[in-house]
């Protein structure tokens, strides 16, 4: 499974590229804000320094709108991966770009439903949100397993995208269902690398090393 970070924070994303382990990211013009960046300065640094997909997202309500950014997105970089929204509108721009060879990424997925419309509008990937189904009382993880379902059924080859990532179970839980990809917070990824045993290990190897008798 690939692993996306969700970030506009640049420190993040060269600190998760030095790992070797970072294959993408996904971010959108509130994160940049939030960094307190212009979106697209952030989006041409982050294309500098991630070599894999980096999702830019659209803010127009309407398809002419919408294609008119993602072509102006698509411009910074190679790389860039145009977000669209779930909605009708968002679908007649995403086979609209995907007909112009360019990538579009369809966020805010909530169901199969959903997921199987953006496939057969021709997106490179799909988003659900898992964390907000989980806020309102719903099994995120359900909706990932129908939508891997559907797409296998009809050998779809949009990627499964699994956003609103909140928690290093919800990473682990997308890698068992055969998810394509994760995108979480930079703070989701260091909890990947830990584990209070590891820790441990560590605590007691270097103690253990303290008594080895040194050369004089």
């Amino acid at each position: 499974m690939q692993i996306f970070l969700d970030t506009a924070i640049l420190d993040e994303v060269k600190k998760g590229a030095e790992t070797g382990l970072v294959d993408g990211c996904t971010t959108n013009p509130t994160l940049a804000a939030k960094a307190g960046r212009n979106y697209n300065d952030v989006l041409k640094e982050i294309c500098s320094i991630v070599k894999g997909p980096v999702s830019a997202e659209t803010v127009s309500l309407d398809a002419d709108g919408m294609v008119k950014e993602g072509i102006a997105f698509s411009k910074i970089a190679k790389n860039i991966v145009i977000k669209v929204p779930m909605t009708v509108e968002g679908m007649k721009a995403c086979q609209r770009l995907t007909k112009q060879g360019i990538k579009v990424n369809v966020t805010l997925i909530f169901s199969a439903n959903q997921a199987l419309l953006a496939a057969k509008s021709g997106a490179f990937f799909v988003s659900p949100f898992v964390g907000r189904l989980d806020d309102i009382g719903k099994i995120g993880m359900d909706v990932v397993r129908e939508i891997k379902q559907v797409y296998g059924n009809y050998k779809f080859k949009t990627q499964i995208l699994v956003a609103s990532v909140r928690n290093p179970i919800h990473v682990l839980d997308a890698a068992k269902i055969g998810a394509d990809i994760a995108t979480m917070p930079y703070s989701v990824f260091e909890q990947l690398f830990m584990h209070t045993l590891t820790d441990a290990g560590i605590k007691k190897f270097l103690e253990d090393w303290e008594k080895v008798p040194k050369k004089r």
